[in-house]
């Protein structure tokens, strides 16, 4: 009924393989089509396959969250890595940093004087190998400088002779309803101010980076060289509410079974009950969002609640409930974290399992 593959055991993760190589190829051919780079951010799926199959569609490498992502690509192969993060390098970090130089091309994020200094005492060997990259505060409010403080950090890093190569933000505020295009906007001014500050310094800078999902296909090639999206390899219950991707295009979901089902009454909702929770669905709900997932066989259910190991879904009226044992498929709000609850994912052509592939970047938070 639903085109699932038969004799699955749920809750499982299942990734659509037509429809994320359509993705790939999609935003691959949309970014390029601008003149700008394109350095996904694997933080999104951790797989070996698919982080191939981006470099393939012609991205100049990957972005990553932690020294223990970089590793896990660059002995898999992949040449040239970002992290962009503010880090902070520790004595067992910077052995880690050396190894990972004896690999790849590596930059850095920071976004702070005593970071630069900190790097620069760790590291001070291996200066000319690496490249820096300031972040900056486009109005997210997380980590990152105000444009007009950036010229503070970048003259700490030539006074510490390290290789300032570029600056980039990431304008995570763009997950909202009606926000990518205004968020898109306050990102240019932001990368433009605070370029404008250190060209005019005598800083060359080799990157401008920028690009979440929500802003990277509205991004233009007019200030930024790069932009730096994740989840639009996959789509997921967010990116569908802000309008960022059709129901055609998300790729993965979350096969699931009903595990109880109440035709409800006045006091009581009409539901279903399914046996993937937080453990596999992760527990992301924005504020704006309408639930804590969808169900891909109907858009108009709704998950209402979620526990560690059920979801509990809405059902529509005039619409029959799905019988026990059936399965469905349920769209994560936030696939990131989801992938990341997993050590292996089901690959589906044509409704059958073709393909496992392993997690291989799971749980590398340092």
């Amino acid at each position: 009924m639903t085109g699932l593959p038969q004799g699955l055991l749920t809750p499982q993760i299942l990734i659509n393989l037509d429809i994320l190589d359509r993705n790939i190829d999609r935003v691959a051919k949309n970014v390029a089509g601008k003149g700008l780079a394109l350095r996904p951010h694997a933080k999104t799926h951790k797989m070996h396959e698919i982080a191939g199959r981006q470099l393939e569609a012609g991205a100049v490498g990957l972005t990553v969250a932690t020294i223990g992502e970089a590793l896990t690509f660059a002995l898999h192969g992949v040449g040239d890595l970002f992290v962009a993060y503010p880090l902070w390098i520790s004595d067992a970090q910077a052995k880690r940093i050396r190894e990972l130089l004896s690999y790849v091309k590596l930059s850095l994020g920071t976004d702070s004087i005593a970071a630069v200094q900190q790097l620069a005492r760790q590291l001070a060997d291996k200066k000319d190998k690496l490249g820096l990259m300031i972040e900056i505060d486009s109005g997210h409010h997380r980590s990152g400088v105000l444009p007009d403080e950036a010229l503070d950090v970048a003259r700490a890093a030539r006074e510490a002779d390290l290789n300032v190569i570029g600056i980039f933000t990431f304008p995570g505020h763009s997950y909202a309803p009606g926000k990518p295009q205004e968020v898109t906007d306050q990102e240019q001014h932001a990368l433009g101010e605070a370029a404008r500050l250190l060209r005019a310094d005598g800083f060359e800078l080799k990157r401008i980076s920028g690009g979440s999902t929500p802003t990277a296909e509205l991004a233009d090639n007019s200030l930024l060289t790069e932009v730096r999206p994740g989840v639009y390899v996959f789509g997921d219950a967010q990116q569908f509410e802000l309008g960022r991707c059709q129901w055609e295009n998300i790729a993965l979901s979350v096969a699931s079974t009903v595990i109880s089902r109440h035709e409800g009454d006045a006091q009581n909702p009409r539901r279903i009950v399914l046996d993937a929770g937080s453990k596999i669905l992760g527990s992301d709900r924005p504020g704006w969002a309408t639930g804590f997932g969808r169900i891909l066989e109907n858009p108009d259910a709704r998950i209402s609640a979620i526990s560690e190991h059920h979801a509990t879904v809405l059902w529509p009226e005039g619409q029959p409930l799905p019988a026990y044992g059936e399965q469905l498929r349920v769209i994560p709000n936030h696939v990131c974290v989801a992938v990341n609850l997993v050590d292996q994912v089901s690959v589906v052509r044509d409704g059958e399992v073709i393909e496992h592939w392993d997690v291989a970047a799971r749980g590398l938070n340092f």
